[in-house]
């Protein structure tokens, strides 16, 4: 049931991540930001064929459960230096495609840094931020900049059977189970990132 559940929000977004960068057999990818979108996007780019998914995040517990989903490696760094090491992993060339799942004008600024010239930025992260980096800069480079909302339902029926036949198991993201009088304290836990997912069990 938890993975089931994560189709209709986490696991649909990751995927509408991956799927908007355009992420298949042979790509180099990098996800940005280890949270359960995050998580969800890193097993969406391995389900759908990438040779090398790169996490960037900063807390350990989740970056090793990124791992278990399929990311080939763990950058623990932010910023420049976050960049300096995805660039290092590709030989100095960058990503194929970046998967922003955070939202904020660092990670915006990170995933420029990280892909490279020609290739695919995609946001699902809510953005906090109004204004971008997407003047001359961007252009020269033939940077693609999408993503959006994720069309959940659009995106079950093809990712019911690898839930269904246990290949993928999105549900682990989950890591505390609230009824309905602990859904505050369930919120209050994610943004003290003292948990992943919470799961509400009426």
């Amino acid at each position: 049931m938890p993975s089931l559940l994560t189709l209709t929000d986490v696991m649909g977004t990751g995927h509408h991540a991956a799927r908007a960068a355009q992420v298949g057999p042979g790509k180099i990818v990098a996800v940005v930001g280890d949270g359960a979108v995050g998580l969800c996007a890193v097993l969406a780019a391995k389900r759908l064929g990438a040779e090398q998914v790169v996490l960037m995040g900063r807390h350990t517990d989740r970056t090793d459960l990124g791992a278990g989903f399929g990311a080939t490696d763990i950058v623990l760094a932010s910023g420049g230096e976050g960049v300096e090491e995805v660039r290092k992993l590709t030989r100095g060339d960058g990503v194929d495609a970046v998967l922003e799942c955070v939202g904020s004008m660092q990670t915006l600024t990170t995933s420029f840094g990280a892909v490279r010239d020609g290739g695919i930025i995609s946001r699902v992260g809510v953005p906090s931020y109004t204004d971008g980096p997407i003047g001359m800069d961007m252009i020269m480079r033939n940077i693609t900049l999408t993503g959006g909302v994720d069309p959940a339902r659009h995106y079950i029926d093809g990712i019911l059977p690898d839930v269904l036949e246990g290949r993928i198991e999105p549900g682990r993201v989950f890591d505390r189970t609230v009824g309905l009088d602990g859904v505050p304290d369930g919120y209050r836990a994610m943004a003290g990132r003292q948990s992943l997912k919470v799961l509400i069990a009426p």
